[in-house]
């Protein structure tokens, strides 16, 4: 068994039965998607990016009962798999920048992280992205919408966790910043569409709130 095959078995395992829209199948679409970017920015094939992108979220907190235990699961399964330890750091450098964190991530260094990041984000807009933004509140138990909140400008990684706000806010304090924070031009032509679909979305999801439908009746 090559190391791809075997790191795809123990992803599966891991995230089979996610859902908060950190399922295997989010998994398989950033792996693509880093690989796509990756050739469009000509930087070819790269078994780092490859591999980052498949190991992403097994260490993320929110999906772990600590940072201690999931950054334990991403070493067990490095442990597991024939790679020299440059490698292998080059893999945990990645993926430590992935994550958004309420603005408070890490920016990305190297060209193979920038992509990771990038396929990682693309996936959190777009209908994907709508899809998966109210799978996840419903995990956790935000509301779909609640109007008496305010939206948070600046948040800490601690605030940025606590279930305080609900998931039509989480487009302003994530979503929709997305497109302009995306480091590849591939990424940016991507999400252009992607954008304008949420925008299209939101204005819609006001219209039925509001029971604005007047106009079916003229």
């Amino acid at each position: 068994m090559n190391i791809i095959t075997k790191v795809e078995k123990l992803v599966k395992l891991e995230m089979e039965k996610d859902t908060s829209g950190h399922d295997w199948y989010h998994v398989d679409r950033v792996r693509k998607m880093a690989l796509l970017l990756s050739e469009k920015e000509g930087n070819g094939y790269s078994r780092s990016i490859e591999l980052a992108a498949l190991l992403h979220d097994i260490s993320d907190e929110k999906l772990n009962n600590s940072k201690e235990e999931g950054q334990q699961k991403l070493a067990n399964i490095l442990a597991c798999i024939s790679i020299d330890n440059h490698e292998k750091e080059q893999i945990i450098t990645i993926i430590s920048s992935v994550g958004f964190k309420g603005g408070n991530g890490i920016f990305p260094e190297s060209l193979d992280a920038k992509i990771v990041q990038d396929a990682d984000r693309l996936d959190a807009i777009g209908a994907l992205g709508i899809a998966r933004t109210f799978a996840y509140g419903g995990s956790v138990g935000s509301p779909i919408y609640d109007p008496s909140l305010s939206i948070r400008q600046k948040m800490t990684e601690e605030e940025y966790r606590k279930n305080n706000s609900s998931s039509i806010h989480h487009f302003y304090e994530k979503l929709l910043k997305i497109k302009n924070l995306l480091h590849t031009d591939s990424a940016r032509k991507i999400a252009e569409a992607r954008h304008l679909f949420m925008e299209s979305f939101l204005q819609e999801f006001y219209k039925e709130w509001n029971v604005q439908d007047e106009k079916y009746f003229n």
